[in-house]
């Protein structure tokens, strides 16, 4: 086990119930000043204190959060032993990487401190996630690859807990292999509830579903961490090395460096989490899965949660374009355009 220290566990409460969650409109299309379409959502937004200050549509509903989870699991990893890895390292654990050639060294890196191969991890073969990325990639003549898969960090990191604590390498995605059972514990006591469901991610992990009021309370807890716990570990990873979670340019690192002691990350479906120091939070889920609208209603539950608009403003809207112009754009709508009281 992790020699940091870790706090008590908390006893979860009952799983979120599995249900059509009841979303509603939380961004607008704009084309020449008419609404062209809607993007519905739920959003969450916490007080430093843990209470819900705003919320929007279904945040109780069971979801997976897809890459969301990563800082989780990474967390859950320092539980099931993982052997010492540096900050830039630790990053890439919770990454979800563009391919960038600083991503592939790491992810290299990582399993060489034990003598570890590419070949023995199982993620799903894919191209860098990165389009300049893909591009250069493919130009290469190169194909899918476990390594350059945007998952490859947090695989490496599990083969090398399972080899720490002298489990089977070639199940280790099983969900009752003890890296995945040590993994769903950790999410569970970090969002405060039982798993609901258990599925199977796109890069062939085990993930779990949980509610968005309790993929954001976990958020808190990491961005609240004292830095000698596992929590403030991945924690400090993440705030230190933005562009290794993401990516050079990518809105997620942009809004990290915006924001500085942000915690931040995304997954794929619509869904974003950030934490600000003092435990203040926010949780998006856009119900269609659509990537553009998950910034613009990340910034805009933001500006509830206090934060500066002349910060926010290079992530509030995306532009639409007609004839290779900007003819409207893309914005939060609802009651979670309309900023209220500082928290």
């Amino acid at each position: 086990m992790s020699r940091n220290i870790t706090p008590p566990r908390r006893a979860p409460q009952a799983p979120p119930e599995v249900r059509e969650p009841a979303h509603v409109p939380v961004a607008h299309v704009v084309r020449g000043g008419i609404v062209e379409g809607v993007h519905h959502g739920s959003v969450v937004v916490l007080a430093a204190d843990g209470s819900v200050a705003f919320q929007a549509g279904d945040i109780e509903a069971a979801f997976y959060p897809r890459s969301a989870l990563k800082p989780f699991q990474a967390v859950g990893l320092l539980r099931a032993g993982l052997p010492p890895l540096d900050d830039e390292a630790l990053a890439l654990v919770a990454a979800s990487h563009s391919g960038e050639e600083r991503h592939l060294a790491t992810a290299r890196r990582i399993l060489a401190t034990s003598g570890l191969t590419e070949e023995r991890l199982r993620n799903v073969p894919d191209l860098p996630y990165g389009p300049a990325e893909r591009e250069a990639w493919l130009r290469r003549g190169l194909g899918p690859s476990r390594l350059a898969q945007n998952c490859s960090g947090k695989h490496a990191a599990m083969l090398l807990t399972a080899l720490a604590g002298g489990w089977q390498l070639d199940d280790y995605l099983d969900p009752g292999h003890p890296v995945q059972s040590e993994i769903a514990a950790t999410v569970a006591d970090l969002t405060g509830q039982d798993i609901a469901r258990v599925t199977v991610d796109g890069c062939g992990a085990p993930l779990f579903a949980v509610s968005l009021h309790g993929l954001t309370r976990a958020a808190a807890r990491l961005a609240t961490a004292a830095p000698d716990t596992d929590e403030g570990r991945i924690a400090r990873a993440m705030r230190s090395h933005p562009e290794m979670v993401s990516g050079a340019g990518r809105d997620t690192a942009r809004l990290v460096r915006a924001l500085p002691g942000l915690l931040a990350k995304d997954g794929f479906e619509g869904v974003q989490i950030v934490a600000l120091p003092d435990g203040r939070a926010v949780g998006v889920k856009i119900a269609d899965g659509a990537d553009r609208a998950r910034m613009p209603v990340t910034a805009a539950a933001l500006a509830h949660c206090g934060v500066d608009p002349g910060v926010l403003a290079a992530f509030a809207t995306t532009p639409v374009i007609g004839g290779g112009a900007p003819v409207g754009e893309l914005r939060a709508a609802g009651a979670l355009a309309v900023s209220g009281p500082r928290i």
